[in-house]
């Protein structure tokens, strides 16, 4: 384990991907795992690792396709779901990572309830920050994918406007009322990555293969119904992707868990890092200290 509280950009070869992750933090055995949404990758943790690190110790990966980890051609990795959670997996064991905190977001729902469910032993607590996992939490946009997913060759323009800079930008800034604090590099970088050779490809076929995310949502909500994990919801309320109604629905579930509605959007750490960050510690303190 990493006993710095200076961020380390690191790689590690894994079932013959090279998968890239920033570490941090004490050296105990209470670790983070920071799980990133699309279209970023471990980079939008930047901002929310230094104020973890003092006290924990802290891990955020990027998928295979995503960030600086390899972007092996479909012919090559399977760009679904259940293989990215299999190379999560893989990693998190490789690190010899068996008991942790998982900070959701975004894609890293659907990508951490696998792997929480693969080993549910390894979980000690869960921070869930607009990572959907009901169907009232899915947006108005979604009406459109799920038109792309009946018939993905009929509807090529789903993908255009999912990959475009307008968009990108917008998952970040749609909803905020804190325009100001915003980083331009975010989506800027966010939008080259998506321009690479052979990305529009890979996205296309994890956002096709999204729809086995939705279809597995009774079977995420019966786990945490049975299992009660220690849980802290934070939603940036305005997000146009996954809205409120996503964070309210976690309570049917978690009677017991803590909610936070925030007045910010998808990517609640560009303009809410120091909340976040406070409700994280203190979650942390009172349940896995």
């Amino acid at each position: 384990m990493s006993c710095s509280e200076t961020t380390s950009y690191q790689t590690m070869m894994v079932d013959g991907v090279r998968i890239f992750y920033r570490e941090a933090g004490q050296a105990n055995p209470s670790t983070i795992v920071l799980l990133h949404g699309f279209p970023s990758s471990s980079r939008q943790f930047d901002v929310l690792i230094p104020l973890l690190a003092p006290y924990y110790h802290v891990v955020a990966p990027d998928y295979p396709g995503f960030g600086h980890s390899d972007s092996p051609p479909p012919s090559s990795y399977e760009y679904t779901f259940d293989h990215l959670s299999e190379s999560v997996d893989r990693f998190l064991e490789m690190k010899g990572i068996d008991r942790c905190t998982f900070y959701l977001h975004d894609y890293g729902g659907p990508v951490g309830f696998r792997v929480i469910l693969a080993r549910p032993q390894r979980v000690q607590a869960i921070v869930v920050q607009n990572a959907n996992a009901y169907e009232e939490g899915l947006g108005a946009k979604w009406a459109a994918i799920r038109e792309y997913w009946r018939d993905p060759e009929s509807h090529p323009e789903v993908v255009d406007a999912f990959l475009s800079r307008e968009s990108t930008e917008q998952r970040h800034t749609l909803g905020t009322s804190y325009r100001e604090r915003y980083n331009p590099d975010a989506w800027t970088d966010e939008s080259a990555h998506l321009s690479k050779p052979g990305q529009r490809e890979i996205q296309g076929l994890l956002l096709y293969d999204y729809r086995t995310n939705v279809a597995s949502y009774p079977v995420w909500q019966a786990w945490l119904r049975k299992q009660q994990p220690s849980a802290l919801v934070i939603w940036g309320k305005n997000d146009p992707s996954f809205i409120a109604a996503g964070a309210d629905a976690y309570k049917r579930d978690l009677p017991g868990g803590e909610f936070h509605l925030l007045d910010a959007g998808h990517f609640a750490l560009d303009e809410k890092v120091d909340e976040v960050s406070l409700l994280m510690l203190s979650f942390l303190d009172r349940h896995v200290k």
